[in-house]
């Protein structure tokens, strides 16, 4: 048997490996989400205490899969040998096996400011952490959108109009 097709003990020795280095992956992956990393370290300035908030977003996924088979040299196939011969043959040698395993995966972590936390002793307040960026590309998008529509609505008029002064 070659190196480059592993026996299906192998691929079996290899799975709790792989389902361990997908796990620790996971779990640090998922850690991105704690509470830690939406609410920031407390800053405290005389009497007011200020927390940071943000919105933490992951997203992810993964996929592992493993096979084997055999292949008794295509002889089956053509129709060469019966089946008690090939189970003799199963027994005094051993068919050409392979196998082998794969996995892959990835994922998405992002975080942004949305608040800040006052608390103070006037009392609690929350101030939004305004996103001009994102205020601009949906102003942006909007506007594309609508000028789309406008020179659709005039594109069709100017059809109608061709067709009513031809007819």
């Amino acid at each position: 048997m070659s190196d480059t097709n592993p026996s299906v003990n192998e691929v079996k020795n290899l799975l709790p490996q792989s389902m361990a280095f997908m796990n620790d992956t996971m779990r640090k992956f998922l850690d991105t989400a704690s509470v830690e990393a939406v609410y920031g370290d407390p800053v405290r300035s005389g009497e007011t205490l200020i927390i940071p908030a943000a919105e933490v977003v992951s997203a992810m996924g993964f996929g592992l899969g493993a096979g084997s088979g055999y292949n008794e040299g295509g002889q089956e196939e053509a129709g060469e040998t019966d089946e008690a011969e090939s189970e003799a043959k199963e027994a005094s040698q051993p068919a050409n096996a392979g196998g082998g395993m794969g996995g892959g995966g990835g994922g998405r972590a992002f975080s942004r400011p949305v608040a800040v936390i006052i608390a103070s002793p006037e009392g609690v307040r929350v101030e939004p952490v305004v996103d001009v960026t994102k205020i601009a590309l949906a102003f942006f998008t909007a506007l594309g959108f609508m000028i789309g529509m406008v020179a659709r609505m005039q594109s069709r008029d100017a059809r109608r109009a061709i067709e009513e002064c031809c007819e």
